[in-house]
């Protein structure tokens, strides 16, 4: 006899719908799967055999073939195992039932209980879009499949339960999120507050800027000026995650398996934080099976690489494309995948290998051969794309032990709130969501056009004297807009022109 049950597999971050046909026919007890199954679809043959035996079911002693099509796509993974089993199950009469419209999601033990599975929002997606109106999911990830609306989600706890259900004789009540268990009331940044920084104002002034308006941040200074302290502050002032962007993270948190058990929807920004011994691949993504890197896990959030010249050239060059796109792909023999990678660069130096060059307290030890070496490991075409260059001294003793504590973080999220709701006004009905992302179109529309006379000639001298290339002259633009923003002022002066250029970039 022949079963059809539907599954999905995951490529990148898409899903693509698996049909599973098992056919059941006479002769020797034999188990086969095909259709490019992995190691762990092949090992599946097991723990379906044991997870069928250990819920009361009998398990078939005849052949049985198990085909995942189509054939020419990668099978990955244990979630194929509750639609084998369900379909040994339907092939072998001992369910009669039509899962045409459902999608079968779930990892198997040996007792018959359903283990979580990874990448369950993609698929519930995907289910949606292919007009199924019902998915069984592991009942630990209902609440995340549940995130989709319009698609009935079935908890599914172990193979018995189900069987039993299929059968008419123990239904499982769909899934109902509880309101009161959302978690939409979580502080937006559980870290570092800007009120806890002593001094650097104006660094903090530069990290707002960036903020407001999505720009990439350099600081240099010498050790212990607190660089790494602010970095992990920039998320207390970014703008709360709207439905669609914290739809989009959690996606791929849950194609990643890094998706919290308990938190079914992503509402804080990412932050990532990877070492500078971190691969290639694992900046970047990719492996013989492409898979998001650190710059797709700070989708919408912040990267921030700490001892940036530390870093391997090859993946600060990769990191290039991906700022200026805001997509990485990654090409391999059977294909490629694109992943999201619209975050913001925050990141961190000393000005030189013993971290005293230029500082007024303590003597450099380097010669300026090698501190020249050392800063030229950051090639110009990166630098080009950093819009913030800002400087971070030594914190002074009367700052350090001062009484009086500095603005919070809340007070300047409302202003950067603020600029960011007049971006938003400003970009309706397009995918831009801050200034950072204007093209070269946007940046005439609503800079070059907004320029006042005196702003367009001090823009003019700054090309000339700085020798800013083309890309540079649209992220002063950018940068100038932002400052306005927070400013309140449609109208871009030279006062907002004059702070979008000191913060670019000057050679030591």
């Amino acid at each position: 006899m022949l079963a059809k049950v539907l599954s999905c597999a995951v490529i990148g971050l898409d899903g693509a719908i698996v049909e599973v046909e098992v056919d059941i026919a006479s002769g020797l007890p034999a188990f086969y799967i095909v259709g490019l199954p992995d190691t762990a679809v092949q090992e599946a043959k097991e723990r379906v055999r044991s997870a069928i035996r250990n819920s009361g079911l009998q398990f078939p002693q005849k052949r049985i073939t198990v085909n995942l099509a189509p054939a020419d796509i990668r099978k990955e993974g244990p979630a194929y195992d509750l639609p084998i089993a369900v379909g040994i199950l339907i092939a072998s009469g001992q369910i009669v039932a039509d899962l045409s419209g459902a999608l079968l999601l779930g990892e198997l033990s040996l007792d018959g209980q359903v283990r979580h599975s990874r990448g369950i929002l993609a698929m519930v997606a995907l289910a949606k879009d292919a007009g199924l109106d019902t998915v069984y999911v592991p009942e630990a990830d209902a609440r995340e499949a549940s995130l989709i609306e319009g698609v009935t989600v079935m908890p599914v706890a172990a193979l018995a339960q189900l069987a039993a259900h299929l059968s008419g004789m123990e239904p499982i009540e769909p899934f109902v999120s509880d309101p009161a268990a959302s978690d939409a009331d979580r502080p937006i940044w559980e870290g570092s507050d800007f009120a806890d920084i002593k001094g650097q104002e104006h660094v903090k002034r530069a990290l707002e800027v960036a903020a407001a308006g999505g720009h990439n941040v350099l600081m240099t200074g010498p050790p212990g000026s607190g660089k790494t302290l602010l970095a992990r502050s920039l998320p207390s002032i970014l703008p709360a995650m709207s439905s669609s962007e914290a739809l989009e993270v959690t996606r791929i948190y849950s194609v990643s398996g890094l998706l919290p058990s308990d938190t079914p929807l992503i509402r804080q920004r990412p932050f990532r934080s990877p070492h500078h011994t971190v691969s290639h691949a694992g900046l970047v993504g990719g492996g013989p099976r492409p898979r998001a890197g650190e710059i797709t896990l700070s989708h919408r959030g912040v990267l921030f690489l700490d001892e940036l010249p530390e870093f391997g050239q090859m993946g600060l060059e990769v990191l290039r494309q991906p700022m200026e796109d805001r997509v990485v792909t990654i090409s391999r023999a059977h294909g490629s995948v694109t992943f999201p990678a619209n975050f913001m660069l925050v990141a961190a130096m000393n000005p030189c290998p013993c971290g005293f060059y230029g500082d007024p307290t303590k003597e450099c030890s380097c010669s300026n051969f090698t501190v020249s070496r050392y800063q030229k490991r950051i090639s110009g075409p990166l630098l080009d794309r950093i819009d913030i260059f800002v400087e971070v001294p030594h914190v002074e003793y009367e700052k350090l032990a001062g009484d009086g504590a500095g603005e919070s973080s809340e007070k300047v999220r409302q202003r950067v709130e603020t600029a960011r709701r007049s971006q938003t006004a400003r970009f309706d009905g397009s995918r831009i969501a801050c200034n950072a992302e204007m093209t070269p179109t946007e940046v005439r529309a609503h800079c070059q056009d907004c320029l006042a006379e005196p702003a367009k000639a001090l823009l003019r001298l700054a090309m000339n004297q700085l020798s800013l290339s083309a890309r540079a002259f649209h992220r002063t633009l950018k940068l100038a807009r932002t400052i306005a923003d927070l400013a309140g002022s449609e109208e871009i002066g030279s006062q907002h022109v004059a702070e979008a250029v000191q913060y670019r970039h000057r050679s030591a």
